[in-house]
């Protein structure tokens, strides 16, 4: 993904086309049905889309967003434009307002976690446009609708992966913040991990921060440096320091493969398309209403899997786990196995002062 940024707010005022889409998402968006351009909306079926960015679009959880989208426009279904690093000091209402005042598109979506209050109030204020947010809240009448990644499953299954493979019995974990969303996904991949070895002891370093990978990395070496030898990386940072001590990792939001080849193990992935499309679906057919998007982002929908499992890490994946994986696999997709929702802080989590 061409990862160019945008010049600061304050001294860049115009919105930048999507990025170029990778082959992966277009492929995804296929399997969803979205590739024709549904006739309607007001005639060419063609829907304006901003999207709103709290952070840098280099960081995995909005560019699982951007690349939704960005599949969108690519099937000729929206004019896609969006800003992105736009951080929590009360730029986001700004911009929002700003856009929909002067370019009223038909959605909005973007990342609230940080800026809640500000995109509820633009939002209140536009009722005409469709806004469509990650948030910890619930939606609002009559056109806020929330979504968030609920990818504790193919957490857990990763953390199987994980407590297969350690050598130690330590693993290590850095997260975001210890907020529920996080949570959720450190508890169920300690939870698979145990499964499989219950001797496993976790390491948990929650940064305080959304993306510092220089500060991800370094909580990822004091991990190692305290015997971890698996490294789960739910921030970006941490597969850089499993890669230069020659140690497995997980990746998180995106198959993160490609970034260390000979030691990403899988990846823990979330897919916005089945939410992106149901959306447009919805504004195009003129029945779009605020609603709770959570199912989409579900294993059962297509929203969450886990990555393919790499057999080429080092150390390698024995044959037995993978298949044990898969097992468990098959039983969430089939709804005889159901990963537990803990959205408490794990035990002993490192957290710096705020």
């Amino acid at each position: 993904m061409d990862v160019r940024r945008m010049q600061p707010l304050t001294h860049h005022r115009h919105l930048r086309r999507a990025l170029p889409l990778a082959v992966s998402t277009l492929l995804l968006l296929s399997a969803c049905g979205g590739t024709a351009a549904p006739d309607g909306d007001g005639g060419d079926g063609v829907v304006t889309v901003f999207g709103a960015y709290a952070t840098q679009i280099e960081e995995p959880w909005d560019g699982v967003i951007h690349n939704a989208l960005n599949a969108e426009m690519e099937a000729g279904r929206i004019e896609y434009t969006f800003t992105d690093d736009i951080g929590y000091a009360g730029d986001m209402e700004r911009v929002l307002r700003e856009t929909a005042e002067a370019d009223a598109p038909d959605i909005i979506f973007g990342d609230a976690f940080g800026n809640e209050e500000a995109a509820r109030a633009v939002a209140a204020d536009y009722p005409d446009i469709a806004f469509v947010f990650g948030s910890g809240g619930g939606p609002a009448e009559p056109n806020f609708s929330v979504f968030d990644n609920w990818i504790h499953e193919p957490a857990y299954l990763a953390g199987m992966i994980a407590g297969g493979v350690t050598e130690s019995n330590v693993l290590g974990v850095v997260g975001g913040f210890p907020v529920p969303e996080v949570n959720r996904i450190t508890n169920a991949f300690i939870d698979g991990a145990q499964e499989v070895n219950p001797e496993v002891e976790v390491l948990v370093t929650f940064l305080n921060s959304w993306f510092d990978p220089a500060a991800a990395k370094e909580a990822a070496l004091a991990q190692v440096g305290a015997g971890a030898d698996v490294l789960f990386a739910e921030r970006f940072g941490v597969i850089e320091a499993a890669q230069e001590n020659d140690l497995v990792a997980i990746g998180n939001m995106s198959d993160q493969e490609e970034l260390a080849p000979e030691h990403v193990a899988t990846s823990v992935t979330w897919n916005m398309v089945p939410t992106v499309a149901y959306v447009i679906d919805q504004v195009i057919a003129g029945s779009y209403t605020a609603q709770d998007l959570k199912d989409f982002s579900m294993v059962a929908k297509g929203g969450a899997a886990l990555a393919p499992i790499n057999a080429d890490v080092v150390g390698g994946i024995p044959d037995e786990l993978a298949a044990q994986v898969t097992e468990r696999e098959d039983q969430i997709k089939a709804g005889t196995f159901r990963v537990d929702i803990n959205e408490a802080t794990p035990p002993g989590s490192t957290i710096p002062d705020a």
